[in-house]
């Protein structure tokens, strides 16, 4: 995984695996891979993915069973739309709107195309 400089590496890696769990992998209910897994496959710190299931859990799309490991929260799916959609429209839509302008695109231009 290639990591960009405008987001936190432990918010980038939640990110990734939020984009996983909306595939369905793994399905609600389901036990996620361990924290040591993840930073292995990632080539990162343990503790930088530690604080990205902290966010989601902290998020309520994942909960840990103590002494056995993180789950996938079964409404996991809709909290994670709700947290991308916010995102996008707290983040992505302002600087959408603001690079239309500074082009002379209007909403009709962009429905069209």
């Amino acid at each position: 995984m290639e990591f960009r400089k405008q987001k936190s590496i432990y918010q980038q890696i939640a990110d990734r695996l939020m984009d996983q769990l909306l595939a369905g992998t793994p399905d609600a209910d389901e036990r996620m891979p361990s924290v040591r897994d993840v930073a292995v496959s990632l080539a990162v710190n343990p503790n930088t993915v530690m604080r990205s299931f902290d966010y989601l859990q902290q998020e309520g799309i994942i909960y840990n069973r103590r002494g056995v490991g993180y789950f996938v929260s079964p409404d996991a799916k809709e909290r994670i739309l709700a947290i991308q959609r916010r995102e996008f429209l707290e983040e992505e839509l302002p600087y959408i709107r603001q690079r239309m302008k500074a082009l002379g695109i209007d909403i009709k231009q962009l429905v069209e195309s």
